[in-house]
């Protein structure tokens, strides 16, 4: 899992979807690394070492509110967004850029066992103060659960052409079977993910008015 400024974090980023003249929902998504001072934009599926800095960089083309946490490596859960120490305005606006985490020290660590950390992203275009809002939503339980074991593997062809590990089954993706208890319920939705160069993209053509989860795999060693 991710490590800032001291207390143990993943990565968190989600979709607020509010309809826009028929247009399909989507933010596209950067996931950036801290390289002596300077961030690279990296492949979705990037395996990474641990102790690697890394972020999110997204922009939307709707506004609403976002909730995120992680299942670490672990098997345990954390919030991750909103929270004080990786920004508290859960508040996305469309056409805007944002960075996760949004505060000036603005990056995670990897530590933890190899394997996949799971980012829950959760969003809807309802306002705070209505029920059931992804900020209305319970803080992730405690207990922990089974560790992870699908350890994180390169792709052959892409290592020989790039030089660079992926993991193909890294990235965004639509929710497993089983969702955290406090994300139980929660719709998956139609959202279609697709690939813009290295940029990942998270749409879909209905409004999505009630909170919607999905995920995404961040590999590492």
């Amino acid at each position: 899992m991710f490590r800032h400024a001291g207390i143990t974090l993943l990565t968190l980023l989600l979709p607020a979807l509010h309809g826009q003249s028929g247009k399909p929902l989507r933010m596209e998504i950067l996931l950036e690394k801290e390289d002596h001072g300077s961030s690279v934009v990296m492949e979705p599926g990037h395996v990474f070492e641990p102790g690697d800095r890394l972020r999110f960089r997204f922009t939307p083309n709707f506004s609403g509110t976002l909730f995120v946490m992680n299942r670490g490596t672990s098997g345990s859960y954390t919030m991750l967004f909103p929270k004080q120490e990786t920004g508290t305005n859960d508040r996305i606006e469309a056409g805007q850029s944002y960075v996760l985490p949004a505060t000036d020290q603005g990056w995670f660590r990897i530590v933890g066992p190899p394997g996949h950390d799971i980012v829950y992203f959760v969003v809807s275009t309802k306002p705070q103060s209505v029920p059931h809002t992804p900020s209305a939503l319970p803080p992730p339980v405690s207990e922990k659960h089974d560790p992870s074991t699908l350890l994180p593997r390169c792709n052959d062809a892409l290592f020989r052409a790039r030089g660079e590990c992926i993991d193909t089954s890294a990235g965004p993706k639509a929710p497993g079977d089983q969702l955290p208890e406090n994300l139980t319920g929660l719709k998956a939705r139609d959202l279609f993910f697709i690939r813009k160069d290295k940029a990942s993209v998270v749409s879909s053509q209905e409004s999505l008015d009630t909170p919607v989860v999905y995920e995404f795999h961040i590999a590492h060693k």
